[in-house]
């Protein structure tokens, strides 16, 4: 008889291990990170974290959104409990207003509300909506959002998956997507064939000193359950031609095709929550299936779902970036020029306590 062990007994069973580096949460506050999916923040402000840091997404009477810190600078109330009036966000507390730009508006209990401090006012983020998400950069961001016109396209069928929620840091739930040798293994008959487990050989180039290109070709598996793939007829099983973008430090964008013209594209981004959480989300865009589109989706929440019971078990809870921690192979290209280009543009950092930790 096979016992699953709790994965919170495994936490607590004193495993040790000392990465030598880390994700640099600091060098990553200069950086877009998706916070929420457009349609979770609707009428009211929608409360999430980034990097540790509680934030709050909210929209004005245009539409637009804004991030700002979730935290109002009276009594420390979270602004993402209070609601939204015109262009303000007003706190459920005393009903002190702020604008867009952070600076309150309002203080209700002064004989003259529109006497206001200079001291009166919320930390405010960049922030934009793209692809139906929100992204937000604490600092000016260092790079823009990648481009992804598949996504802005509406002749295409486009499809949202997740978000996937994973008790790992965003650095392994987005290593877990660049990694071709656990398909046979986590993904049989979905992603993978068990009687093709051999990693075909593939190179890795490097753009603008942040994109790493890398391209992949393989047989398609037998799939009955989700036919979500190309739809070309040929004598044989059909070879899915896999073209990445992985984009600094947590987006992927994945183009698909299968020799004819039908063509999938995959937006997959990790929200760094904090060190032993994250949120993945997934935007599909298709030339076909117009017919069934959430069986896309079904099929990601699948593959999803076998590598969470994966990366969750994996130590540390995020990718250990010095490379003399784990043990590569030829096949391990993607993820050792993953860690080199992290520790490159200092988003990744030495470990500062080199002692051993309970994790």
């Amino acid at each position: 008889m096979t016992i699953n062990p709790d994965l919170s007994d495994f936490r607590r069973a004193g495993v040790m291990y000392t990465p030598s580096a880390q994700p640099d949460f600091e060098a990553l506050r200069s950086c877009w990170h998706p916070v929420a999916l457009s349609e979770e923040v609707k009428d009211n402000p929608f409360g999430t974290r980034l990097l540790d840091e509680r934030i709050a997404i909210w929209r004005d009477a245009e539409g637009i959104p804004h991030a700002f810190a979730d935290l109002c600078v009276h009594r420390g109330t979270p602004l993402s409990i209070g609601k939204v009036i015109g262009n303000e966000i007003q706190c459920a507390y005393h009903g002190w207003r702020f604008g867009g730009d952070g600076k309150c508006t309002l203080i209700p209990q002064r004989a003259d509300p529109k006497n206001i401090p200079s001291k009166a006012r919320i930390n405010s983020y960049h922030c934009q909506e793209r692809y139906g998400l929100i992204w937000v950069s604490f600092n000016e961001p260092r790079w823009p959002i990648p481009e992804v016109p598949e996504l802005e396209d509406a002749s295409r069928n486009i499809v949202t998956s997740g978000p996937y929620a994973w008790n790992a840091d965003a650095s392994r739930q987005l290593e877990n997507f660049t990694d071709f040798g656990h398909f046979p293994f986590v993904h049989p008959g979905v992603l993978g064939d068990p009687n093709r487990v051999v990693v075909e050989k593939h190179t890795v180039n490097v753009k603008d000193n942040h994109v790493m290109i890398y391209y992949y070709l393989r047989p398609e598996p037998e799939n009955e359950q989700f036919k979500v793939f190309g739809r070309e007829k040929a004598a044989k099983k059909p070879s899915k031609h896999s073209d990445y973008e992985l984009h600094l430090p947590y987006t992927i964008i994945l183009r698909q095709h299968w020799g004819g013209a039908d063509q999938m594209t995959h937006l997959f981004v990790a929200q760094p929550v904090g060190k032993e959480f994250c949120r993945g989300y997934m935007r599909t865009s298709r030339n076909y299936g117009h017919d069934d589109p959430q069986l896309v989706s079904k099929f990601n929440d699948v593959v999803f779902n076998q590598d969470k019971a994966i990366v969750e078990c994996q130590r540390p809870d995020f990718v250990p970036f010095d490379l003399a921690d784990e043990l590569h192979l030829d096949f391990d290209i993607v993820a050792v020029n993953y860690r080199k280009l992290m520790r490159q543009n200092g988003l990744a950092k030495s470990n500062p306590q080199n002692v051993s930790q309970e994790l």
